[in-house]
């Protein structure tokens, strides 16, 4: 199964991954593993990206591509993958499906968490971290015992800066102006399925699997 996962920042896009990729047998592949990754290693497009990145810039699209295209030549691709991050636009839509294609492959599905504003912004605003274990809570869904106290070391808890709300709605901003298109460029070659992300996570899945299974038969 070849598919995509799309969903505004904040859908649990990267907890239904993990999910869909152990139960179907598929990598998941986030690109921003693999941006850091190739950085890491200082590979050729490593070194590429990272030049656009130090300085602020969007990865091309081309050397995006590229780097997906380095990725699913992988033995663990052969019989699917799950793209995360990857396309965000109609252009990067039409160049994955291109480069299917030249291996005569296509793909299956994108797969959509739908996830209104507000509720995106009630899930990341209330968003807590310790900086000294790396514990998390949410001041409504997963409060800690002590107000504003870690229940593993007793450290304060803080707020991420990219979970304040102007970050957030800045973040869902770019997203609908982004990938908006791409959703309809999906859905108008009928290759769209949308499932409801304000559902427990575990109702979420339930969604999916019921999709995925379509598919299958």
């Amino acid at each position: 199964m070849r598919m995509i996962l799309l969903g505004p920042p904040g859908a649990g896009k990267g907890t239904q991954a993990k999910s869909i990729s152990n139960k179907f047998s598929i990598p998941h592949i986030s690109t921003g593993d693999i941006f850091r990754k190739n950085i890491s290693e200082k590979t050729p497009l490593g070194i590429e990206a990272k030049k656009h990145i130090d300085k602020g810039h969007l990865v091309p699209d081309k050397l995006t591509i590229d780097i997906i295209k380095d990725r699913l030549n992988n033995e663990d691709c052969k019989n699917g993958f799950l793209l995360d991050g990857y396309p965000r636009t109609v252009n990067q839509g039409e160049a994955l499906k291109a480069l299917l294609e030249e291996d005569g492959n296509s793909l299956d599905i994108a797969l959509l968490i739908k996830v209104p504003r507000k509720f995106i912004l009630n899930r990341m605003t209330g968003r807590r971290v310790c900086l000294s274990c790396g514990a998390s809570y949410h001041i409504t869904f997963n409060p800690s015992k002590v107000e504003g106290k870690c229940d593993v070391c007793g450290c304060d808890l803080v707020q991420r800066a990219d979970d304040t709300e102007d970050t957030v709605n800045e973040r869902i901003d770019v997203y609908e102006a982004q990938t908006q298109p791409l959703i309809k460029y999906y859905d108008d070659k009928n290759l769209l399925s949308a499932v409801d992300g304000t559902l427990e996570i575990n109702e979420v899945f339930e969604s999916i699997c019921g999709i995925l299974e379509s598919i299958k038969k």
